[in-house]
């Protein structure tokens, strides 16, 4: 996924490759271990619902979704082109498996928490994930979502925040300090697990517990790097959006490709 994504960057010209690094294990553990979809089915009523609140790293989803059959993977080569449907932030009338457009950071969450609700109400068995970044989590609008949450009790709710500490431009924490991060989750309400966000059985176990009945909601504080996976934009906030020459765009592959032992 992080070496397809690259190439889909490189040759649209633009993307956001820190943050889709980053959040690529997430992403890969979610679409094919955890989340019950069914690409051939792709507005199944009692289909898990993800939303990634995150929109701008859609190199990362339009991956994952490719790779899992709710489009043919040639068409990740429009990234971003004239007419395409992979548009720089995801759009639910365009592609299958999308759940809701985002892209303006805050909205996905509430969203997400509005999904969970309706689900409440109907007594449905699907379960709500919910991807955030967390510079993110300095709008006022994921707060007042995840008060509402942990109001509601919403068990059938999970968000995950991939927990880089990189924003644009700068750190999170010398932008608006998010620490106790943990602490404030707790005080809506709601169930936490922190975890290396790189650490697939990690993530598989948290993931696996989040699946279990409980009547709190549940957020996943997923550690990573920006950049992971690549040594020269790994925790290197100028890679919050970029392309990488033709010289960096090789180094790139061939780390990538060495950690895969290839």
């Amino acid at each position: 996924m992080r070496r397809r994504l690259l190439k889909m960057i490189v040759d649209a010209g633009q993307g956001h490759p820190g943050g889709d690094l980053s959040s690529a294990d997430i992403v890969a553990s979610l679409y094919f271990d955890i989340l019950r979809i069914d690409p051939k089915d792709p507005a199944a009523p009692g289909r898990d619902r993800f939303v990634l609140s995150k929109g701008h790293c859609t190199g990362v989803l339009y991956t994952a979704l490719a790779a899992s059959g709710f489009f043919a993977e040639a068409e990740l080569d429009t990234y971003l082109k004239p007419e395409s449907r992979l548009n720089g932030h995801p759009n639910r009338a365009y592609l299958p498996g999308v759940e809701t457009n985002t892209g303006p950071l805050g909205h996905g969450l509430p969203v997400g928490v509005g999904i969970a609700v309706a689900g409440q109400i109907d007594n449905a068995a699907y379960r709500v994930f919910v991807l955030t970044g967390d510079g993110e989590l300095q709008e006022g609008s994921m707060w007042e979502a995840a008060m509402f949450a942990g109001h509601r009790e919403l068990g059938n709710l999970t968000v995950i925040v991939d927990r880089n500490r990189l924003q644009q431009g700068a750190r999170t924490e010398e932008t608006n300090s998010l620490e106790p991060l943990g602490d404030k989750w707790r005080a809506f309400g709601w169930q936490v697990v922190e975890v290396d966000g790189h650490d697939h059985a990690a993530l598989l176990a948290a993931f696996d517990a989040a699946a279990e009945p409980r009547t709190k909601p549940r957020v996943i504080i997923a550690n990573t790097f920006k950049g992971q996976g690549v040594s020269f934009m790994r925790d290197q906030a100028g890679w919050h959006h970029g392309v990488p020459n033709a010289e960096q765009y090789a180094q790139a592959i061939a780390e990538l490709d060495a950690e895969m032992g290839k």
